[in-house]
Parts: structure tokens; C-alpha cells; sequence
């Protein structure tokens, strides 16, 4: 079986996204409707609570008392926030970080101060008090359209049991409001066409008033802990970009010794024998400078392959694509490559971890899996490139410390990427690797 690393022209088919759950229309309505209706009276409390609390607390200060009414408004500003953020992912289709408190150390006068030092606990403050006039506008939006919906689609069912219009001149329905005569019929068609509006109109309504609170909520509540979250990623990827870089290294310098260190050492023996034995023994002489020959050149393709690891000249060189096909072709198991990518160049370090990820992976194929042929497909999707391994192998590959895909994780992670494995025991296995291309 040949191997094949020609370069193909034509788009590899990529897998398409994970799908998103997403609910209904009725489902929706109901997290919106429980949302506004729930929050207008929590809107009115944490209102009324935090704006009496900091005024007394502000008002006491010169007594001290106020710093404990102070703290205590925030720790309750910060119970109504937590109550707030349980409902907004319901509401706005994704899950929110929740932000990190400052915990309270030493003393009791430390620990009571601690709310007060606290940036997300104002947060907290200042969410209550702007939500309130979202609160009643999304309380009275739903209100009117539920209201508007149901009292219209049964205006037919209760019509008979309101007033006769004849009983009183002030009692005046729409249509004669509107200058029209006013019968059952026409009444409780005109209701009924309301109905339809209204009801047509209420999820739209409803889940506007909705998310606009929920907005409110999630600028106040969680933008803090979207940083710090972003933060902490960062962290992350620069310590994996350490462990990376430093596996690589005990890596590097575990195959320089065992490689051509050794035949180094073997070279410098054979021409201190060669040297001595110049004089009494030229054949034996010409027969040890051979040996040295041969081992320079094995050091020297050791050497060239260390090199490629790292970064081979072909990548620099030609891009991503070339350096592919070229280990493609040093691979033992027949390698299928399929690279669609444009012409310009990526940065250099997606193109280093793409080619480190599939020289990787093509090396666990070929130690590991014992699989008779591999593919490998390189897509560019949008800003991200999607690097796919896929072999007829045995499987049982897994994502853990230890084990070889570890290096490829924090590799990847270094560089804002990520790797999934499908490696069911008895094959196939199939990597797939993501990551930025900026």
C-alpha cells in the first residue's frame, strides 16, 4: 500500500458544529413570562432595600454604626445578585461565569469591611437600583400582552356577562368609542382579531422585555467575572505554553543524549583509535575512519529529524501545507492528506502548532495504534483552523496526564486552542485539534 501525500485542491468536508439546545417558542415564553412577573416584586425589594440602606448607612457613618449598615446592604444587594444570575442564563440562552467575592480574612472589624472593599459588591448596589424602571416596564409588558391575548381569544366565552351598553350612557365599548354601532357580533369579532394580535405579538414582546433586563443584569452582574474568567484563561495558556515548551525540552535533550550524543561519543573514539593506528596499521586505520563516516552521517540525520520536530526549514519555507505533505511522507503508515487552506500564510505560530499536532499524532499512529492507513485533513474555517486525524487503528487513546496527547493539549491550549478525541476501545480514533488563526 503506497502512500499518498499529494496535497489535494478540493475542500475536505468538515464536521459540523455541535448543535446548540435551544427551546421552543411556548418553552421560552414561559422562562420570560416567570422572569419578568418574578423579578418586578425582587426589583421592588432590592430597591427599596439597598437605597434605605445606604442612606441610613451614610447617615450613621459619623457614628460607625453605618459602616455595619453599609456592609450589611451589600451582603443582602449580593444575596438579590445571586438570585438574579440563577435566572439569567434561562433567559438569555447561554451560561454566565459568577463572579469571584473577596472572602473576609483576620479580625471582625477586617472581616466586616470586607463587602465594603469589594468592587462586584457595588456592582451588586448599582444593578439593584438601575434595574428597578426595567423591572416595571418588563413587568407591565407582559402583563398587557398576556392580558391582551387571553381576554381577547375568550372575549366570547364572557361577552354576555358585562353591562348593556343601553343600560347607561356612559357605558361605551371600542366600537363605539371608535364611532362605530356596537353589536355582539361585531364585538366579540373585534375582540377576537385583538386576541390574535396580541397573542401573535406576545412571545416577541414578552422575550424583548425579557432580555432587556436580563442585558442590564449581565453588564452589572457578570461582565466582572467575564474578565476575570479571561484573566484566569490567559493564566492558563501561558502556564501550558511553559509546560509545553518544557516537555519539549526534557524531550529534546532525552533524544540528543540517547541519539546523537552517542554517536558523537562513538566518532570521537574511532578517530583517537584511528590516530594511533595511522602509523603501525593503515588498513586497520582506514578501516576505523570508515566506521567514524558512517557514524557522522547517522549523527547528522539524527539531527536533521531533532530539527524537524522542532521546526523543519520546509515550514518556514514554503508554509504549513508543504511541511505537511513532507511528514506525511516520512510517515510508516500510509497517509492520506487532504490541506484546503488559502494562499496567504498563517502566523507562524498556528502553523508551528498545527504542524507539531499532526507530526505528533502521526507519530502515536505509528507507535500505538497499529493501524493500517490514517487521514489528514486541514480546513480553514472562518478564523479558525481545524486540524482532523483520523486512523483505522485499535483506539483506547485518551485525554490524560501522562499519557502522549498531553503535550498536544497544552500545546494547543498555549495558543487559545482545543483538542477533542473520539477513541472508542477497538478504533477508529479521531483527533480533532481547533485553534485561532490570528
Amino acid at each position: 500500500m503506497t502512500t499518498d501525500t499529494a496535497v489535494l485542491p478540493t475542500v475536505s468536508s468538515p464536521l459540523p458544529p455541535p448543535a446548540v439546545r435551544r427551546r421552543g417558542v411556548l418553552p421560552q415564553l414561559g422562562v420570560d413570562t416567570s422572569y419578568s412577573l418574578v423579578s418586578f416584586p425582587l426589583a421592588i425589594l432590592a430597591f427599596v432595600l439597598v437605597v434605605t440602606g445606604l442612606a441610613v448607612g451614610t447617615g450613621l457613618l459619623v457614628v460607625w454604626i453605618g459602616v455595619a449598615v453599609l456592609a450589611g446592604t451589600l451582603v443582602a444587594a449580593r444575596g438579590l445578585a445571586t438570585v438574579e444570575r440563577a435566572w439569567l442564563p434561562g433567559v438569555l440562552g447561554h451560561p454566565l461565569p459568577a463572579p469571584a467575592y473577596t472572602t473576609g480574612t483576620g479580625g471582625r472589624v477586617r472581616r466586616l469591611l470586607t463587602p465594603l472593599r469589594d468592587p462586584q459588591c457595588w456592582l451588586d448596589v448599582l444593578h439593584a437600583v438601575l434595574r428597578f424602571p426595567f423591572a416595571i416596564l418588563s413587568f407591565v409588558v407582559t402583563v398587557t400582552f398576556w392580558a391582551g391575548a387571553l381576554g381577547g381569544l375568550t372575549y366570547a366565552l364572557w361577552d354576555w356577562s358585562l353591562p348593556d351598553a343601553s343600560a347607561s350612557p356612559d357605558n361605551q365599548d371600542l366600537l363605539e368609542l371608535l364611532g362605530f354601532e356596537s353589536t355582539a357580533g361585531r364585538r366579540i369579532l373585534l375582540y377576537t382579531v385583538l386576541g390574535v394580535v396580541f397573542a401573535v405579538l406576545l412571545p416577541f414582546a414578552v422575550r424583548g422585555a425579557a432580555v432587556l433586563q436580563a442585558q442590564v443584569g449581565r453588564a452589572l452582574l457578570t461582565s466582572r467575572a467575564a474578565t476575570q474568567a479571561e484573566l484566569g484563561r490567559l493564566a492558563q495558556g501561558r502556564d501550558a505554553a511553559v509546560a509545553a515548551e518544557a516537555v519539549a525540552l526534557r524531550r529534546l535533550e532525552r533524544d540528543i543524549h540517547d541519539g546523537p550524543q552517542q554517536h558523537l561519543v562513538r566518532l570521537g573514539m574511532d578517530l583517537s583509535r584511528a590516530q594511533r593506528q595511522l602509523d603501525r596499521d593503515p588498513e586497520a586505520a582506514r578501516t576505523t575512519l570508515g566506521e567514524a563516516a558512517g557514524l557522522a552521517r547517522e549523527a547528522l540525520e539524527e539531527l536533521r529529524a531533532l530539527s524537524r520536530g522542532i521546526a523543519p526549514p520546509v515550514l518556514a519555507d514554503r508554509g504549513l501545507a508543504a511541511a505537511l505533505a513532507a511528514v506525511a511522507a516520512r510517515s510508516p503508515v500510509p497517509v492520506e492528506l487532504a490541506v484546503d487552506l488559502d494562499e496567504e500564510r498563517l502566523a507562524p505560530a498556528v502553523e508551528n502548532t498545527a504542524y507539531f499536532v499532526v507530526s505528533e499524532a502521526l507519530a502515536n499512529v505509528a507507535k500505538h495504534s497499529g493501524a493500517t492507513a490514517c487521514r489528514v485533513a486541514v480546513t480553514r474555517i472562518g478564523d479558525r483552523l481545524r486540524v482532523v486525524v483520523e486512523d483505522d487503528g485499535a483506539g483506547g487513546a485518551v485525554l490524560a496526564p501522562g499519557h502522549g496527547l498531553a503535550g498536544l493539549t497544552d500545546r494547543l491550549l498555549a495558543v487559545d486552542g482545543v483538542l477533542t478525541v473520539d477513541s472508542p476501545r477497538g478504533g477508529p480514533t479521531r483527533l480533532v485539534a481547533e485553534l485561532p488563526c490570528g
